[in-house]
């Protein structure tokens, strides 16, 4: 085999091999799932949203329960049964006191369950060098949300949570929304728009959008808040991966993972996935990129906002009993002027269950590196093929003298 084969067949199956991890809780990233999507199971109401995506594998079910009660959440429980089901007490639920209001039945089947809480948007400009200005907040607790039923697709398994302010004095929303888009997934691949994450059978996407919100300041930057909620002897890390230019993502080379591990065998469960970038148009190319940064993950010194699927499910000490964390996700470059000049910004992550799907070289970068590398050697081979013939050539013509 010649050389530069060799390394295109080393690189390929090197590409392949590092695709092929597990995924962890959930069953194999290859396996497909049956998915079904519910839009308030057991009430006919549509003046709360509460979406259950129920993904059943070959020996276990994933719970995704999304909601725009109090702060936007979603709840991940994951089961050893391909029979559990959601349980809701409608009543409870929407009462003061929600706590038990939601479960999954049977108890016994549940192995593990987080939250993720979307809780705050904060917008800021820079006044000043090295000097930030603060406008009031936007508590995504206190807005109004559109009734998800309209938008709730069963064929492509999406859905969108459409909100605006309950309040909104500055005016900064007349023209605007803010919005969740859900994505809920049968099988592994990889979506087609930027920033096109690669997903699995176990994960789900959440995209967050502002459209059309007008901005409180010249260059204003806007920061999405997000908390999480975990089991004792659940330890949260946010890692970072590099890799060189792909294809799929052109100029961005960093993955950012919110992980959770088990602190007895280091496995991982849960993970909120993302690439360091959003975008300012609803069709995406290279130029509308905004650069994506995250701040801190720290343990949250202070009580989760009102969630009550989360206080429904993990009951009301969920603050002194769980453990809380948060992170802030900003969106904005050096100059903030992608999103002053278009009005819109989007930004995509991937959550789920067990480890997050791992990029490897795509194709296109596979080819340029073969050729890259497998060009000398070729030239090499050539160039000595050349000289052998030559000197064959030369020692066959020779004729000795009598």
């Amino acid at each position: 085999m010649a050389p530069s084969a060799l390394v295109l067949l080393l690189l390929l199956l090197l590409a392949l091999a590092g695709g092929r991890g597990g995924t962890g809780q959930g069953g194999a990233g290859g396996s497909r799932r049956q998915v079904s999507m519910q839009y308030n199971p057991g009430w006919n109401n549509s003046s709360v949203n509460l979406l259950h995506v129920r993904a059943v594998g070959p020996s276990d079910t994933l719970h995704y329960i999304w909601s725009s009660i109090g702060a936007p959440t979603v709840l991940l429980v994951a089961t050893e049964s391909r029979s559990s089901t959601l349980g809701i007490n409608w009543t409870q639920l929407l009462s003061p006191a929600p706590a038990g209001a939601i479960w999954i039945d049977p108890p016994s089947s549940v192995v593990y369950s987080t939250a993720v809480v979307f809780t705050k948007v904060f917008e800021y400009s820079e006044a000043k060098t090295l000097e930030e200005l603060f406008y009031p907040t936007y508590d995504l607790s206190d807005f109004s949300w559109d009734s998800i039923n309209h938008t709730l697709n069963h064929t492509a398994l999406t859905a969108e949570f459409t909100g605006i302010p309950a309040t909104d004095p500055s005016g900064s929303f007349s023209n605007g929304s803010l919005a969740f888009q859900v994505t809920a997934y049968e099988a592994s691949g990889r979506d087609g728009p930027l920033p096109s994450l690669l997903h699995t059978a176990n994960s789900s996407k959440v995209e967050f959008v502002l459209a059309g919100v007008a901005l409180r300041g010249n260059s204003s930057r806007f920061v999405l808040e997000v908390a999480t909620v975990e089991e004792i002897g659940v330890v949260q890390k946010l890692r970072s991966a590099r890799s060189i230019d792909d294809e799929y993502t052109p100029t961005i080379f960093e993955m950012l993972s919110l992980v959770a591990e088990s602190q007895n065998d280091s496995s991982m469960l849960s993970f909120l996935q993302w690439k360091a970038t959003a975008y300012g148009s609803q069709t995406p190319r290279r130029e509308d990129s905004i650069q994506c940064q995250s701040h801190g993950l720290q343990a949250a010194n202070w009580t989760l906002p009102v969630s009550s699927i989360v206080h429904a499910y993990f009951g009301e000490g969920v603050g002194s009993t769980y453990t809380i964390s948060a992170i802030n996700i900003s969106f904005g470059g050096e100059d903030g002027k992608v999103y002053w000049e278009k009005h819109y910004l989007s930004w995509s992550a991937l959550l789920g269950f067990g480890q997050p799907p791992k990029d490897t070289f795509s194709p296109l970068v596979i080819s340029i590196m073969a050729v890259a590398l497998g060009t000398p050697i070729v030239i090499l081979l050539v160039g000595s093929s050349v000289v052998l013939f030559a000197q064959r050539k030369r020692y066959s013509e020779y004729e000795p003298i009598n």
